[in-house]
């Protein structure tokens, strides 16, 4: 069924401004929890471009759009700004391709119309489709060839007309009727367009949502203003904000339909980086004492959490600098880290979102503290081996003949010892209980429990090994030192397997961090041991084990190998090999 747009008669609608010249649509504000990162989306699909000097700033194909860090109440659908519109040459080409990037996991995320599609013609308009950005941000494609880049902002309306006249008459727009189907306001070669909003009540305010407010820029903003209070509308007198880079004034006024506006001078270039303090971690550096347990060994029982940890590289990378990210840097690695993992979700479903978990992003670089530098000490000419043929089968892994040629995280079977241990993008929940001589750990992906005994205990026996191998603890003052061998060698950790020896230690640094030490040892593999570090937080108010049915795996099994045998018959009939 194809849609019928009404035309909103605009007769009467062209007035004269009471300002000297016409306003210009300057920038649009975006609300989110890590502009850096959102820079980085923006340049990489859709093609805008990062403003020198204004690491929070992109020109997005002749529109400045401002990120803002802050915490939102939701997206732009169903606002007064419902969307921000960009033409391209081809919206199916460009839909298609944000398709596949979608589908590998990167925060594009797509609206499907509701036969499925996902480009759908307008007869005598255009063709469109639609994504979200991470942040909530609604975006539109269209096709229109005369005017390629930043095409339109869609506002809705209770009383369409009512708001024509507000951005024709106070702000010096240019009404009229685009391609004889929707009406709206020109400022330059950019439109306001404005629907019917079409739920019952009124849209919501922008403010303190993913499109906080758009903004004009007029030559006489003290004239502007002094006109807009004679009209008695909502005004904030203009003046320059902290943290400005310029000496250009900004002010606000109440829009139509709950959509903030900011009036600013021509000379505007935002401000400058401030802290969101929403990501500012509080360090304590009070000393601690262990509390102890009734029958006298240090307590480290509790829920704890992995997820301020999430985003931690194992190695620093080379082109970083330093012992600490800055708050920033810190957001900005965790939202990438969350992003890459959104596919078809929206941020909010993952434990590590922004602006929603309650600990703010390490600031580590890397887990590694030994070496100083960082990085793991050379590997040996087998471990540089086996790392090399465990990538080749990450990146290409043959069809599979059976289940036991699928990983074991695929299998649900066990993650592996340490790497059980590392913060993840969700079910990073630690549960660790004690009783006399036993300390149990048991962590919420894949629900591995541990049972480990900390006093001495004999050996099992060097031909019984074990997925997660023969754990061993005792107490070292206030830490928990488990050291464990008898790997099984089938849940490698970068190549380290049967010869990989683990020592872990457990320590609560603070009243509610839980500082994991983890030593790996294998000299067929490194020609050094190394260590690694993270913490974790407690969380007994909150936090809560889940059930991990990986009822994914249930049903990737049966499809994994059903799509492999397909795989082969195709390889079959074309004569080819696959």
């Amino acid at each position: 069924m194809k849609p019928v747009l009404k035309t909103i008669c605009v007769a009467g609608l062209l007035m004269a401004s009471s300002i000297a010249s016409a306003a210009e649509l300057h920038y649009v504000r975006v609300m989110l929890s890590a502009p850096s990162a959102a820079v980085k989306w923006y340049g990489d699909h859709l093609g805008c471009e990062a403003v020198a000097d204004q690491p929070r700033v992109t020109d997005c194909h002749g529109m400045r759009i401002e990120f803002v860090a802050g915490v939102t109440v939701g997206g732009s659908q169903g606002t007064g700004v419902n969307r921000i519109g960009l033409s391209v040459p081809d919206v199916e080409e460009k839909m298609l391709a944000l398709e596949a990037v979608g589908v590998g996991g990167a925060g594009v995320r797509l609206q499907r119309f509701a036969d499925g599609s996902l480009v759908r013609e307008i007869p005598g308009l255009y063709n469109h489709g639609f994504i979200f950005d991470p942040w909530g941000t609604r975006i539109e494609f269209v096709d229109d060839p005369d005017h390629i880049g930043f095409h339109h902002v869609q506002l809705q309306s209770t009383d369409p007309e009512a708001a024509i006249r507000f951005y024709a008459d106070v702000l010096g727009g240019k009404a009229g009727v685009y391609r004889d189907t929707l009406a709206g306001v020109r400022f330059g070669d950019v439109w306001l367009f404005v629907e019917k909003y079409p739920e019952v009540g009124r849209p919501a305010a922008t403010d303190e949502r993913a499109i906080n407010h758009i903004a004009f820029a007029v030559e006489d903003i003290d004239t502007l203003v002094a006109d807009m209070t004679a009209r008695e509308l909502n005004v904030r007198e203009p003046a320059v904000p902290e943290h400005a880079r310029t000496d250009a004034r900004q002010g606000f006024v109440s829009g139509p339909d709950g959509v903030l506006i900011a009036l600013v001078e021509p000379n505007w270039q935002g401000t400058q980086e401030e802290q969101f303090v929403g990501l500012v971690a509080e360090e304590d550096t009070t000393p601690y004492e262990t509390p102890l347990t009734p029958w006298g060994e240090p307590d480290l029982q509790g829920m704890w959490s992995g997820n301020s940890s999430h985003g931690i590289p194992l190695e620093k990378p080379e082109e970083l600098e330093g012992d600490e990210l800055s708050a920033e840097q810190a957001a900005s690695r965790r939202e990438r880290g969350t992003l890459g993992s959104i596919w078809g979700y929206e941020r909010e479903w993952r434990d590590t979102t922004l602006g929603y978990v309650k600990t703010a992003p390490s600031r580590q670089v890397a887990m590694i503290i030994d070496p100083p530098s960082g990085r793991m000490p050379p590997m040996t000419e087998l471990g540089k081996e086996r790392y090399a043929k465990l990538q080749e089968l990450r990146y290409n892994r043959p069809l599979a003949g059976g289940p036991e040629d699928l990983s074991t995280w695929v299998r649900c079977i066990t993650q592996g010892l340490p790497s059980m241990m590392m913060p993840r993008v969700y079910n990073n929940g630690l549960q660790i209980s004690q009783s006399p001589g036993y300390v149990a750990i048991q962590k919420e992906m894949i629900h591995e429990t541990r049972v480990i005994p900390t006093t001495p205990k004999p050996p099992l026996g060097e031909n019984i090994k074990q997925w997660l191998g023969h754990s061993r603890g005792y107490w070292d003052g206030d830490t928990l030192v488990v050291e464990v061998q008898g790997f099984n060698g089938r849940a490698v950790f970068n190549g380290a397997g049967e010869n990989l020896k683990l020592t872990e230690r457990y320590r609560r640094v603070g009243e509610t961090r839980l500082e994991y030490q983890f030593t790996i040892e294998d000299d067929t593999v490194w020609t050094a041991p190394w260590t690694g570090m993270f913490h974790f937080d407690l969380d007994n108010g909150q936090y809560e084990l889940v059930e991990y049915a990986c009822h994914e795996g249930n049903y990737g099994m049966t499809n994994i190998l059903s799509a492999a045998r397909a795989k082969e018959r195709e390889g079959a009939q074309s004569g080819g090999e696959e």
